[in-house]
């Protein structure tokens, strides 16, 4: 049985609220960790100190990636290559936000919530750092175009 959004939210405060908050944020970190592993072990061919013929390319380190969810901050680790470049396909570029905090970001700016207020919710979400003046612009300007591109729409059919 697939949970909806709503029950999931609805979940995760239940568990805030018997104080498991870190366990859930340290799971949610762990599960991430581990996709963005398989992810590359799949495109390289080869594990972590693993030697094969099928390997594509060499790991070369990480690099520090905070990613807000509604489980808190995360603190990811994205490998680097030493030829050629790799991103998880589980995040998104130049976005710092997960897709719940996202929505909850466009709808306060619909409903004509301040900045200020916008990052006031987002951390009584969970997300410890908030979320900037500067990001909210962006993810409004992205809303702008969407809304844009809806209104600017044919009708003939």
């Amino acid at each position: 049985m697939a949970l909806d959004q709503s029950a999931l939210l609805k979940l995760l405060e239940a568990l805030k609220a018997a104080d498991v908050d870190d366990r859930v944020r340290a799971a949610t970190e762990t599960l991430y960790q581990a996709l963005i592993e398989a992810e590359l072990t799949a495109a390289i061919g080869a594990a972590p100190h693993e030697r094969t013929e099928a390997r594509t390319a060499q790991r070369n380190g990480s690099r520090p990636r905070t990613l807000t969810t509604t489980a808190g901050d995360l603190e990811l680790r994205i490998p680097k290559l030493r030829a050629g470049s790799f991103f998880p396909s589980l995040l998104e570029r130049r976005r710092r936000i997960d897709q719940a905090l996202f929505a909850v970001v466009m709808e306060a700016y619909l409903h004509g919530v301040s900045t200020r207020k916008v990052d006031d919710l987002v951390k009584a979400l969970g997300a410890d750092t908030g979320i900037s003046k500067s990001e909210v612009s962006r993810i409004c300007a992205d809303l702008d175009e969407e809304v844009a591109a809806f209104r600017d729409r044919s009708l003939a059919e």
